[in-house]
């Protein structure tokens, strides 16, 4: 019986691994300290896994702070796992917390690992682990927590019985060249219908039965008798947390060890479930037969158990210092992280924590929009934040700007900007803002000589701060405020969201690149024929996308003199302001990861969403909704050769006048117009006497 299986080579298992979150420290220091005190009794916790989701990650076993119960647990200290969860596959583990670092490596790590292998022992030939699979699988962890350096000494155990001869592999392959097509597809749907269900969702093992028409049945362990007669092949399935293409994980020398004990099978067909975002993958899953050769009488006595975590190949405790990260900051900080770490999980592996740690925004306007932005941008991992307003905290701002309080309106008022970035600090300390009080030169508000020179220090001011950032954010409360820091970053090729309000209706869209994005030459002697190529062409001669000004037919003017007080305040519905910010973030964050930046073409609602180019999703240029009618569509505007604020020809002008050529724009209202061309549009306009509407109903109001 023995000889066959000499001659095959040893089934070789990946260790189980462990990651512990700060969270799980940190509760247990505060359970320590609040509730257990000297007590080292053993206390019940949890961790969870799920089938690796990562060609190249393992899906280690993982404890969080919800792990450890909570000081306001009962005195059974029994955590409460969360079952039927797709994403976390609960498994069930014994902490033995120390009091001192002597008895820590004291312990009998032998003995104890022996006893909770007998556990699981017990359950075999109870046949309670048939009945409920999840308690083959166990953990055990000793620590000792030195809560005066904030250091902790811990050690990880995942028992497995021995099964001695050990088992030898056949033809261990990817589940997509073990089956045929046809029963590879059957059982990677059975298996998602299996995961999407509540029932069976982290349900750890499992029977696969395929019928001679190729149709895969996921089924529970307890069912192996049932399903003998009627099928063709039958696996024995389990959530591999492994991704090595040549080893299955550490789970099936536990479920190995069941079938022989149980059923006394001398070949088994196994099954290393693994998924893909999510969803069941048959070429990262393999397939493999096991060949069992168990001496006479094993079962009369517990097997031989292994499974004390490795530290870098060697039999030793591991030790983590939080002496820095237990500061509420600190913690403040990997809290923060945590959705945007477990996104990458699963949804988005390809999300890029790094740039959006590193992106440095500007955000014009510090009012409704400005404050939801800034919020929206710190839920994504943007730290280093600019805020620039000179108005100061109304009344009437706390209820609708999120980042003020009636403190913050009270003696007249303190600066939108200054008190935003406190608030800011408050909700969140690691993020690094900076509050600018400074208002923006704008068209049509033309400056006497003696304010000639603080509005040019502004306008390089401004300059100075879009050169030194990432992104920059247009959320001013009038249209002609938006111009000069368009023609700006258009010069700079500078990511560029505008997002602008009506009182029912939203505009957010990306700016096109500069028509200076290219290797063209950018001089004044560039030839004219190649100007309007320029103009509406990006870097990679694609059709380049327009800026909040390229459907204009007139220059901005003053939109705020004479103006009643409907029309000076904004006017708008309350849910606008936050729906509008939020797709203006989630649009930065698209372009981020899409490899061609701000050059990416515009999608629309009907274009292919998901892939390597659009992790993400679609990227459209503009949004536009309506809350009347709960409504929002996707539009393409390009590039104008006549846009006041980003053709070649205002470029070229800046480019080679610079702050003259933006104060003669301030101050004379038509200049712009002269120099794009404009003006003679509209005269040939009204000579054919058609009529030009240069309002756009959908923006005439925007927030303060």
């Amino acid at each position: 019986m023995v000889e066959p299986n000499t001659k095959k080579p040893l089934l070789q298992f990946a260790p189980m691994q462990s990651s512990v979150d700060e969270g799980f420290w940190h509760r247990l220091s505060s359970l320590k300290l609040n509730k257990l005190g000297i007590d080292d009794s053993p206390i019940p916790i949890f961790g969870f896994h799920a089938p690796c989701s990562h060609p190249r990650v393992s899906n280690y076993l993982t404890l969080l702070a919800e792990s450890l119960p909570s000081e306001s647990s009962e005195a059974s200290l029994i955590p409460e796992p969360c079952h039927g969860n797709r994403n976390r596959c609960s498994v069930s583990g014994i902490l033995y917390n120390t009091n001192t670092v002597e008895s820590f490596h004291a312990l009998d790590k032998q003995n104890l690992l022996k006893e909770e292998a007998r556990k699981i022992w017990d359950d075999i030939q109870t046949g309670r682990a048939v009945e409920d699979c999840s308690l083959l699988s166990r953990f055990l962890l000793i620590s000792f927590a030195d809560l005066k350096k904030w250091s902790f000494h811990y050690w990880f155990a995942f028992p497995a019985l021995m099964i001695d001869p050990p088992a030898t592999v056949v033809n261990l392959s990817p589940a997509s060249q073990w089956l045929s097509k046809e029963e590879a597809e059957s059982l990677s749907a059975a298996c998602n219908e299996w995961r999407g269900s509540k029932s069976t969702a982290d349900v750890p093992f499992f029977l696969v039965t395929i019928d001679p028409n190729s149709f895969a049945t996921v089924r529970l362990l307890k069912e192996w008798e049932a399903c003998q007669s009627d099928a063709h092949k039958i696996l024995f399935g389990f959530y591999d947390p492994c991704h090595l293409p040549n080893n299955p994980g550490w789970p099936l020398r536990n479920l190995l060890a069941l079938i022989s004990a149980r059923w006394n099978l001398k070949s088994v067909q196994f099954f290393c479930y693994r998924e893909n975002r999510g969803f069941a993958d048959m070429s990262l899953s393999l397939v493999g037969e096991a060949l069992l050769t168990v001496p006479q009488g094993w079962k009369d006595a517990v097997p031989n158990a292994v499974g004390w975590e490795l530290n870098k190949g060697r039999k030793v405790p591991r030790c983590i210092s939080l002496a820095q990260s237990m500061d509420p900051t600190r913690l403040a900080v990997s809290a923060a992280d945590l959705n945007l770490k477990l996104m990458r999980w699963r949804a988005l592996p390809s999300l890029d924590l790094s740039a959006l740690s590193s992106l440095k925004c500007l955000l014009l306007g510090a009012g409704t929009l400005g404050c939801q932005v800034a919020r929206m941008l710190m839920a994504w991992g943007v730290r280093k934040i600019t805020l620039v307003d000179n108005g100061r905290v109304a009344m009437s701002n706390p209820l609708r700007q999120s980042l003020y309080t009636l403190d913050n309106c009270l003696n007249g008022g303190e600066f939108k900007a200054t008190a935003a970035v406190e608030s800011l600090k408050r909700i969140f300390p690691a993020v690094e803002a900076e509050g600018i009080v400074m208002a923006i030169p704008m068209p049509g508000h033309p400056v006497n000589s003696q304010e000639q020179e603080n509005v040019l220090d502004d306008c390089r001011r401004l300059r100075d701060l879009i050169d030194a950032h990432d992104a920059v954010f247009l959320l001013t409360d009038t249209r002609e405020s938006r111009w000069l820091p368009t023609l700006l970053c258009a010069n700079a090729i500078k990511i560029t969201m505008t997002a602008a309000l009506g009182f029912e209706s939203f505009l957010v869209m990306r700016h096109g690149a500069g028509p200076f994005s290219s290797a063209c030459d950018s001089s004044a002697e560039t030839a004219s024929s190649s100007s309007a190529d320029l103009s509406v062409n990006d870097a990679n001669g694609k059709h380049r996308l327009g800026c909040y000004f390229c459907n204009d037919v007139v220059a901005p003017t003053d939109s705020t003199s004479n103006r009643t007080l409907d029309q000076q305040c904004t006017v708008t519905r309350p849910g606008l302001a936050p729906i509008a910010s939020a797709l203006a973030v989630e649009l930065l964050v698209g372009i981020l990861h899409h490899p061609r930046g701000i050059y990416a073409e515009a999608d629309i609602n009907n274009s292919v969403s998901g892939g390597a180019e659009n992790p993400l999703g679609i990227l459209p240029h503009q949004i536009r909704g309506s809350l009347s009618q709960f409504s929002q569509m996707s539009l393409i505007g390009y590039s104008s050769s006549s846009c006041t604020a980003c053709c070649h020809t205002v470029i070229s002008e800046y480019r080679n006048r610079g702050m003259e050529f933006i104060l003669e724009a301030i101050n004379h209202p038509t200049y712009l117009e002269d120099v794009t061309g404009l003006t003679e549009l509209m005269k040939s306009a009204t000579k054919f006497s058609l009529e030009i509407d240069s309002e756009d109903d959908e923006e005439d109001c925007f927030e303060i």
